[in-house]
């Protein structure tokens, strides 16, 4: 590559930093001179109004008091699981993952916990529905086996805990719904 003559390179760095100030202080001088917009027209509404829908949240500090409970439940019983708090729309909040084990139960606990919020039902009651509808367990995200609870209010989904890596679901959904029962406290 040929090396551009000191003259050259003054004047190529003189033009760019007047181009770069140049633009700078055209958007500063723009910001500065034109005031915000102001918004388009404010929604003022109350619940009564049909377009608006209230939901209702987990806390952090609720969802780790529900999966501190479920792993506090299998640790008594000297169980080592994993456990996952989703919210309604099946985010993970909270995963806790006991002591020991194993490395399938992390993600089997979440996937527990979004089957029972996506359908509203413990995963036990899911995984009796596969004989009428074995496609079920194709839906990405979801594992139809015992160990997942929904976290109700008004009898409407806001939470799952999924536990896993207990020998038995029954033992794992026994954990969930003392995480549950936590939230009821």
């Amino acid at each position: 590559m040929k090396k551009m003559p000191l003259r050259t390179r003054v004047l190529t760095g003189a033009v760019a930093a007047a181009a770069l100030g140049a633009g700078t202080f055209g958007a500063m001088s723009a910001s500065a001179s034109a005031p915000a917009a102001a918004p388009a027209a404010a929604v003022t509404a109350d619940t009564a109004d049909r377009n608006l829908q209230q939901t209702t949240h987990l806390t952090v500090a609720a969802a780790t008091r529900a999966a501190r409970a479920a792993l506090d439940a299998a640790e008594k019983e000297n169980q080592r699981v994993a456990v996952a708090v989703v919210d309604r729309n099946g985010n993970t909040v909270v995963t806790l993952r006991g002591d020991g084990s194993g490395p399938q139960a992390y993600e089997s606990a979440e996937k527990k916990a979004y089957t029972a919020v996506s359908w509203n039902a413990p995963t036990s009651v899911l995984a009796g529905r596969l004989a009428q509808a074995p496609n079920l367990k194709d839906i990405p995200g979801t594992l139809f086996l015992a160990g997942g609870a929904p976290v109700q209010v008004k009898d409407a989904p806001v939470a799952g805990i999924g536990v896993a890596g207990a020998p038995s679901g029954d033992l794992d959904e026994k954990f969930a719904r003392a995480g549950v029962a936590a939230l009821a406290k």
